[in-house]
């Protein structure tokens, strides 16, 4: 949280001739992926008490080195155009390019990971570690290349208590952060629970391939085409909300029929897929759209901390939602 706050801070004082986020996409990732690597690489032969305080301090590091290049990546969609359309195809390549990642790699990885004794697992998360990070650096390198910042406004910082009253008066903010919240805690309640349910309830951990696929690839490819179709027709706010719904009601038939038919029970995850995506697509957009609607309401423009606000609520869903199974 505060690493979120702190970045948010950064990036609404910073103003480059390469603009207000692109520089830390060039200067923040460097950092970011040595902590990615230091995460994973385990001293041996230090003390376990010096491993529990290298452990918490290069997470930590990487927290905050992930929100300085994150926080910016996310915001940069409000500096490349204001077109509700443009924002919502920006929201959707963003959201299909990620789930097809997760995908490729849970197929890449998976079989290293799986084949690999316990000795070897340390050897086998450096490796890719490594190679990701790599992957990564050159990828956020050509995200700074082929991006401008074309909605530019030079405006001066404002103090942090006159953007804490902008927040708080930004309601349409905080209704997409608990809308958010929501939707996340249910998407990642339902894949944490995915494995359990292969295995106690269907007996077969061989169909969590096929579970994976469906929520995360089926739903993303059928669902981010349409969202800037459904913008243009519906606005934002309707396609959020239609998204939800059919998200919802998905899930419910889930629910019901998971037991006893897994053909309908797979068509109902995928309707619910369907919709999430819609939803997880779109709120990008909107949050884009809150910043401005902020920036109406009380004339200060505060990008960094307004999705700063927006990620912590994110990675609170996601925790949540992916814990609910432990209990």
């Amino acid at each position: 949280a505060f690493a979120d706050v702190f970045a948010g801070r950064v990036v609404d004082s910073v103003n480059t001739r390469w603009g207000k986020f692109r520089p830390f996409l060039l200067f923040g990732t460097a950092p970011l992926m040595i902590f990615s690597v230091l995460v994973f690489w385990v001293p041996t032969d230090w003390s376990h008490g010096s491993k529990v305080v290298y452990a918490y301090l290069t997470y930590m590091g990487l927290g905050l080195c992930y929100s300085l290049v994150n926080i910016p990546y996310g915001s940069l969609a409000t500096a490349m155009t204001q077109q509700p359309q443009s924002r919502a195809r920006l929201g959707a390549a963003r959201g299909i390019a990620a789930s097809l990642t997760f995908v490729c790699l849970a197929f890449l990885i998976g079989p290293s990971i799986k084949n690999s004794s316990p000795e070897e697992m340390v050897s086998v998360y450096h490796f890719w570690t490594i190679v990701l990070a790599i992957a990564g650096m050159v990828l956020y390198f050509i995200c700074f290349k082929s991006t401008r910042e074309n909605v530019v406004r030079i405006v001066a910082q404002p103090s942090l208590n006159i953007s804490l009253q902008t927040l708080k008066r930004n309601r349409p903010l905080f209704m997409l952060c608990i809308g958010a919240l929501c939707v996340l805690i249910s998407t990642f309640a339902v894949s944490a629970s995915s494995l359990f349910y292969v295995r106690y309830v269907l007996n077969d951990t061989g169909l969590f391939t096929v579970l994976l696929l469906v929520q995360n690839l089926v739903g993303t490819v059928a669902s981010v085409p349409l969202v800037p179709g459904m913008v243009a027709r519906i606005g934002k706010k309707n396609t959020f909300l239609i998204g939800a719904l059919l998200g919802t009601c998905g899930y419910l038939l889930f629910f019901w029929v998971s037991v006893w038919s897994l053909p309908v029970a797979l068509v109902a995850l995928a309707i619910a897929s369907i919709g999430q995506g819609v939803t997880m697509t779109v709120m990008w957009a909107l949050e884009a759209d809150t910043v401005e609607y902020g920036e109406y309401l009380t004339g200060v423009r505060i990008e960094g901390l307004t999705y700063s606000l927006f990620s912590f609520t994110r990675k609170c869903g996601q925790a949540i939602g992916g814990s609910i199974p432990a209990f």
